[in-house]
């Protein structure tokens, strides 16, 4: 046979089952030009020139990988059910003369077309709509984008080489598939149903106690630290459940609910039940895989919106005072003092006045609280093993009287007392004790003090200790060398902030004379052999780009992720209502036959359906509300502190993942009716 007679053959094969093979098609070249996108604007010199730009494409780096992985995970899924769906056809050929080297032709030729139409629809809608996502990410930085039309050839190529190698493994599959296939069993593929997993009640069991276990840790984590550590293992456990509870809880409710004669013994439940038991080994997995990728829709758009819809408010928490010095010393003679000089320099040469002034001294360190005690010595803290993390302090020790200045009250202390406040931690005691430098009853705790910036970025708990005077705070310092020797790891420091009336530009050039004026008086006491102490200069407006475009890029790959995941979902969705209704299509026409009703029919499909369809969104549904205290608090290291905001986002994604998932069961039933009942008999 010539080579055009195989790919006639193959052409025809993609044509009569186009019902299959153009959502598959169109999946291929959607994940096509996501790719490219996501791998054009991760490498675009134009849009890294967009104020936050370079920042955001660290992130669409990630996404770069993300979705190549996910694209060979998922068309590798997909094309299982065309596989499924060709089985009889290929048995028949076999029969009629063709061996398995024909055979082998003919999905070679429909893989190659498949491929080259993908690609070349795929790059050209890359091509077209990259423009656009460059547009629509700079509008999301707040910044803007050239008009021109780039086309980068190094991107296309490396999309191209990408998925022809995903294509390639695919073929692979197939041919694997139908060299160890016999003609028979492809014949016979489409009656021969699932059995039910062996020993499901065990399976059952271990979901349960893995979900429960994800659970447990997603709501009684505390720790900031602990719960990004622990956040991917919670993810694992909660896949692993899911997935045993949709294959093996799914079997037993099906079996509780055959033992319910008044549900059992109704013409609508009868048939249905016995059809999902038929397969549902197969049916639970692919309702599982449903319910993955509805709560990464959930979770990922939800966070990311969330932490975009803050960035103002994290901004301002993250930069307290558009400018802000951190002096490593307390001289305030010696270093302080001409680094204030330097600053009113710079202020009067612009005209300027610093407003809402905030000054402080403080000693900071670190330590390990265990109770009522906070630790020094390492070696105290591995001890703990798994609790190390959750006992990781922060720890800064102000005087009393800067507290009052910076904060307008009035507030006295005794020698042995202390105030504490905390971030992202409770002092629950009624004493304080610091290693080798003493102990302090608690007068109070406070809420309302202004932390620094810098330390809310911290992923680590805080506590502010204010103490009665100076004294004390060398007092603790002299306890810490006791401990550490010559590795003191605290360091006395001078804070100071303030705000200014004058236009971001402005703000911007005032903090780099600032710091230019802090690095000549660093460079001219180094000359002079007097080694000065470090400083650290920041403006919020010089940072604000970064910063958006951290969230902002964050914002931008949540919602590419969460178009690619649920695209992912719909198809999964699709396949698995057209590839069950052509299974069921011979038995609903004996039944038909022998006296069935449509109606009848139609109501046996509908209790098919709502029976396990919801299930996947009811589960994503509670995977997500269980996850939120873990969400919120990894939101925290972004300084998305917006409790509410975040529980409206979630609760509007979820209204609208629900209403689409309702649209998409619509469709795909009325699809899984018209089969059933002889309108799409092939």
């Amino acid at each position: 046979m010539r080579g055009g007679f195989y790919i006639k053959l193959a052409g025809t094969g993609i044509m009569k089952n186009r019902k299959l093979y153009f959502p598959y098609i169109l999946t291929c070249v959607c994940m096509i030009m996501m790719f490219y996108i996501v791998l054009y604007l991760s490498v675009s010199d134009d849009f890294k020139n967009v104020p936050g730009g370079a920042t955001m494409q660290g992130f669409l780096g990630l996404g770069v990988f993300v979705i190549a992985i996910f694209s060979l995970i998922f068309l590798y899924y997909t094309n299982s059910f065309l596989i499924r769906r060709r089985q009889r056809e290929f048995g028949l050929y076999n029969i009629l003369g063709m061996g398995k080297r024909n055979l082998v032709k003919i999905l070679f030729w429909e893989n190659v077309l498949t491929a080259v139409v993908s690609l070349v629809l795929g790059l050209a809608c890359g091509i077209l709509f990259s423009k656009l996502g460059e547009m629509v990410a700079a509008k999301i930085l707040g910044g803007n984008a050239g008009f021109s039309m780039t086309v980068r050839p190094d991107v296309a190529v490396t999309t191209a080489v990408l998925f022809v190698g995903l294509f390639f493994l695919i073929m692979l599959r197939m041919l694997f598939y139908i060299f160890r296939s016999r003609p028979v069993e492809m014949l016979r593929s489409e009656s021969v149903g699932e059995k039910p997993p062996k020993a499901n009640w065990i399976l059952a069991l271990a979901g349960v106690i893995l979900l429960a276990g994800a659970y447990y840790l997603a709501v009684t984590i505390d720790d900031v630290m602990t719960a990004m550590l622990l956040f991917f293992v919670a993810v694992v456990m909660v896949i692993i459940a899911t997935y045993l509870l949709f294959i093996a809880g799914s079997v037993a409710l099906c079996r509780l609910l055959q033992k319910n004669k008044s549900y059992y013994y109704k013409t609508k439940h009868f048939v249905s039940l016995s059809s999902l038991i038929y397969r549902m080994k197969r049916n639970g997995a692919g309702l599982a895989s449903i319910c993955i990728l509805s709560t990464m829709v959930l979770v990922t758009v939800s966070s990311t919106v969330c932490l975009y819809a803050g960035s103002e408010t994290s901004l301002v928490k993250r930069y307290p005072r558009d400018l802000t010095l951190e002096i490593y010393s307390m001289d305030r003679e010696k270093y302080v003092t001409p680094v204030y000089d330097a600053i009113d320099s710079v202020m009067e040469k612009h005209g300027l006045t610093e407003e809402n002034i905030i000054n402080y001294r403080y000693l900071g360190t670190s330590g390990y609280q265990k109770e009522d005690m906070i630790y020094f010595d390492t070696d105290v803290a591995f001890q703990d093993g798994v609790n190390l993390m959750s006992g990781i302090r922060s720890i800064y020790v102000l005087p009393l009287e800067d507290y009052n200045a910076a904060m307008g009250e009035n507030l006295t202390l005794a020698e042995d007392e202390v105030y504490i406040s905390g971030v992202r931690a409770d002092y629950d005691y009624d004493t304080i004790t610091l290693e080798e430098c003493g102990t302090w009853k608690v007068k109070g705790i406070l809420d309302d003090f202004i932390p620094m910036g810098g330390d809310m970025a911290a992923v680590t708990s805080t506590y502010y200790i204010l103490v009665k005077d100076l004294g004390v705070l060398d007092r603790i310092e002299a306890g810490q060398g006791v401990v550490y020797g010559e590795k003191l790891m605290s360091h006395s420091c001078e804070y100071y902030g303030f705000d200014m009336d004058c236009p971001s530009e402005e703000k911007i050039e005032v903090g780099k004379e600032i710091d230019d004026a802090v690095s000549e008086l660093r460079a001219a006491g180094t000359a002079e052999g007097d080694e000065w102490p470090i400083t650290y200069t920041e403006c919020r407006e010089a940072e604000r780009s970064g910063y958006y475009g951290l969230t902002g890029g964050l914002f931008f790959l949540g919602v590419l992720l969460g178009a690619v995941f649920l695209f992912g979902t719909v198809l999964i969705m699709y396949y698995k209502q057209i590839s069950e209704g052509y299974e069921d299509q011979d038995r609903f026409a004996i039944l038909m036959k022998v006296g069935m009703s449509r109606k009848e029919i139609r109501q046996s499909i509908n209790s098919q359906v709502l029976t396990v369809f919801f299930l996947p969104l009811i589960a994503a549904g509670v995977h997500l509300v269980f996850a939120f205290p873990l969400i919120a608090k990894l939101l925290l290291l972004m300084l998305s502190t917006d409790r509410m905001l975040l529980i409206l986002v979630t609760a509007a994604t979820f209204a609208v993942f629900a209403l689409f998932y309702v649209l998409v069961y619509l469709v795909t039933s009325r699809e899984y009716y018209r089969i059933v009942s002889g309108g799409n008999r092939t």
